[in-house]
């Protein structure tokens, strides 16, 4: 006889309200709430759950719903049960066991107002439910406290190199405003087919394959795959604006070193129009040779198969050089980090052409 589900709550709790913490949960805990959008009335909770949390399979839904997953009152849920619109599912998560950041993290640049610095891989920039404390603002703010910091931009946690940190609320504000009316500017120039400003980011990236090099002028859109973060190449007239310069720097048998000049700043730029021509990223997890590897290795369920058609525990895109003009001085910055150790490692062991 089929088990009778039941709905997560009896009521739909107000967005002021604080959930009740369950008999058991560490104070230390992880609090996340989410809120039932009134289309996803009925879902099973093991289906909902994924369709809120980027990169997250059902299996893992089912696990975190299993340890995590409580109603607002409190009351242990289970993967079947149905959710209500506007019902609110508080998901108490032990605090993350995270790997010891560096000690250090190397400076490129520094002035009163700006701080220029090499982030290393598998470093995620800013604070995340997965990732806490392991991450650049959390160092900076513990090898220098009481001083501000924020990020004029973000990477990827996966890709290294260049990241720009204002230092003052001041700076903050100029730095981001001078890099969105670039950006702005960019794309006008790509939608009217102008001439757009030069490229004030270079990315170094490894292929399989070898690219066509020239301009790669190709509109985005956020793809409707279930992992909810991954993008595409846009119909003619559609998506947004993209262009990325590609040159060969070297080849080495089926591989390529590649430099990438941003003239637009699309999300997955690089890696959406590498992976159009045949030319995946080396360690793509997303847009390599299969997006489930993305999934399996949030769920930690990566296998020996996996990890040998990565190659890498991470996609292979370094943020190379950073070119700008100060704020505040005016003066011409130019900004750059060495291919991180291990891309270079990587890339060594290739075997020239």
């Amino acid at each position: 006889m089929a088990r009778r589900t039941q709905p997560v709550s009896q009521r739909s709790a107000s967005p002021l309200d604080h959930p009740a913490r369950p008999a058991g949960v560490p104070d230390d805990a992880i609090l996340r709430v989410l809120r039932v959008p009134p289309e996803c009335e009925g879902m099973r909770l093991d289906r909902f759950l994924p369709s809120q949390l980027r990169s997250t399979s059902r299996t893992r839904a089912r696990a975190i719903i299993e340890n995590s997953a409580f109603s607002f009152e409190g009351r242990r849920l289970r993967p079947s049960d149905r959710v209500r619109g506007e019902d609110r599912i508080a998901l108490w998560r032990p605090a993350f066991d995270e790997i010891e950041a560096p000690a250090e993290l190397t400076i490129l640049y520094e002035d009163e107002h700006l701080l220029a610095i090499d982030k290393p891989p598998l470093m995620t920039v800013h604070p995340t439910a997965r990732h806490h404390h392991h991450t650049v603002i959390k160092r900076l703010e513990a090898l220098r406290p009481g001083e501000f910091f924020s990020l004029v931009h973000r990477l990827d946690r996966e890709t290294s190199g260049v990241l720009l940190v204002a230092r003052t609320p001041e700076a903050d504000s100029a730095f981001k405003r001078a890099l969105e009316e670039r950006s702005l500017a960019a794309a006008r120039a790509a939608t009217s087919g102008g001439a757009a400003p030069p490229a004030d980011k270079t990315y170094l990236a490894i292929t399989r394959g070898v690219p066509p090099e020239g301009l790669v002028d190709l509109p985005l859109e956020a793809d409707p795959s279930p992992l909810r973060v991954k993008m595409r190449v846009a119909p003619a007239g559609r998506g947004l604006p993209s262009r990325t310069g590609v040159r060969v720097l070297e080849r080495r048998g089926e591989y390529a070193l590649v430099r990438c000049d941003l003239f637009t700043g699309r999300q997955h730029q690089i890696r959406v129009h590498l992976a159009h021509m045949n030319t995946p990223i080396v360690g793509d997890k997303l847009y390599g040779p299969d997006e489930r590897l993305l999934a399996r290795a949030a769920d930690n369920a990566l296998t020996d198969e996996d990890l040998s058609l990565l190659e890498l525990p991470r996609h292979a895109l370094h943020a190379h050089e950073y070119r700008l003009r100060h704020c505040f001085t005016g003066a011409p910055l130019h900004i750059s980090a060495p291919l991180a150790s291990d891309l270079a490692h990587f890339w060594d062991r290739r075997t020239a052409s």
